[in-house]
């Protein structure tokens, strides 16, 4: 039975990710001298594109393999390694910056508001926009949502406008950042806990239409009731109603599958580590030329690593999974404030750089705005395409202002 597994894990296309993705850190190993900065334009913008564009492969990769534990352990534990999986990529990308040359004191607060507007107002705006047109409106899980949203509030408050009142030049002093880094984790370790534990049913999905038992689902219960059809596929969409499995029912039953794309995840987003750190000095000196807004760069960085994610949630959104959406793009917010300020403040600590959190009024009323948005948006019991459509607004406004 293993042998299959392999088989069905390791397909050609995951072997062709792993070999670009190898390859090109080899060719950057043995190109190092030659893009040492400052390098020739055209030598750059060629290494930079092929360096993100080898990047979004493998981040493609590593959200295939965590969309198919997803399926297979379901929410919220499937979100939870979905959501885990980008933000490890992430904080591994503002980390190479940090550690790289140059000055980069606002790059951890530019990436993670970028971070913050991209998911609460373009993918949750497009998501609701296209996911109304199609089905409605869609049906969440209000009390799951809300508990996301509190977090996002507390935690957002802590990263952008709190050392903006008690901090020193826009950073917290080193006194203030233990307290800081200690709050942070904390809370996101309890939101985890009660996620995973007492409160999981709160992060499932509700709408009935996705439950409603038809001639087709049930002809296909017996081949689907765990989420996987019988040639091992995740199913895409949980159209059939079945009784909730136990995670160490799951875990026992599918381990060996479970392990392998563990290993294959781990595999594919390595190579992501190792190119990070070309990238980040690259980008650095190509916006500098250019003469960009400094901002450009946490926007670029997390266009990047949420890509993905994005297609996925608008994936679901289509498909009528509208907590699904709520999981992947709330959680993901709350997984990328709560580890990446304290992960940055910690670097900063250990290197003796400053870390500017915070953000300019104009930011600070845009995140006003779009945390009000938000919770009105999801006070409601059913979402429509008017309220994607404000969603994307706010984004746009949030576009006018980077290059303001």
């Amino acid at each position: 039975m293993i042998a299959p597994a392999i088989r069905s894990i390791f397909t050609p296309i995951a072997i062709a990710r792993i070999v670009v993705g190898w390859g090109a850190v080899a060719a950057l190993i043995f190109m190092g001298p030659l893009l040492t900065p400052p390098v020739p334009t055209p030598a750059l913008v060629t290494a930079l594109l092929a360096i993100v564009a080898v990047i979004l492969v493998c981040a493609f990769g590593v959200v295939h393999e965590a969309e198919h534990l997803a399926r297979r352990l379901g929410d919220p534990y499937g979100s939870l390694v979905l959501t885990l999986s980008i933000v490890l990529i992430e904080v591994v990308l503002i980390s190479a910056v940090m550690l790289g040359p140059g000055e980069h004191a606002t790059i951890a607060r530019d990436s993670v508001m970028a971070v913050t507007m991209i998911i609460l107002n373009a993918v949750i705006g497009l998501s609701i926009l296209l996911g109304g047109l199609r089905h409605g409106s869609l049906l969440h899980n209000r009390t799951g949502t809300s508990a996301y949203l509190g977090m996002i509030i507390v935690l957002t408050s802590i990263a952008f406008a709190l050392p903006a009142l008690i901090g020193r030049d826009g950073s917290y002093t080193a006194g203030q950042q233990i307290p800081v880094i200690v709050l942070a984790l904390g809370l996101y370790a309890f939101f985890l806990v009660r996620q995973m534990g007492a409160q999981a049913s709160d992060f499932t999905e509700v709408d009935p239409r996705l439950f409603a038992p038809n001639k087709a689902a049930k002809s296909r219960s017996k081949t689907k009731s765990d989420g996987v059809s019988s040639n091992g596929a995740a199913s895409p969409s949980p159209t059939v109603s079945t009784p909730a499995v136990p995670i160490a029912g799951i875990l026992a039953k599918h381990r060996t599958e479970i392990i392998l794309r563990m290993v294959l995840l781990v595999v594919t987003v390595l190579p992501i580590v190792l190119l990070s750190h070309d990238m980040a000095t690259l980008l650095n000196d190509g916006l500098s030329r250019a003469g960009a807004p400094v901002a450009l760069s946490g926007l670029l960085i997390a266009m990047i690593v949420f890509l993905p994610e994005s297609i996925t949630s608008v994936r679901a959104a289509l498909g009528g999974e509208a907590q699904r959406v709520n999981n992947l793009c709330h959680g993901a917010l709350v997984s990328t404030v709560g580890l990446t300020i304290p992960a940055v403040l910690i670097i900063g600590m250990m290197t003796g750089q400053d870390v500017v959190l915070a953000e300019s009024p104009a930011n600070l009323l845009l995140l006003g705005v779009t945390v009000l948005l938000s919770v009105n948006t999801f006070a409601a019991k059913k979402v429509t395409a008017m309220h994607g459509a404000a969603h994307l607004a706010v984004f746009a406004m949030y576009g006018l202002v980077i290059f303001s």
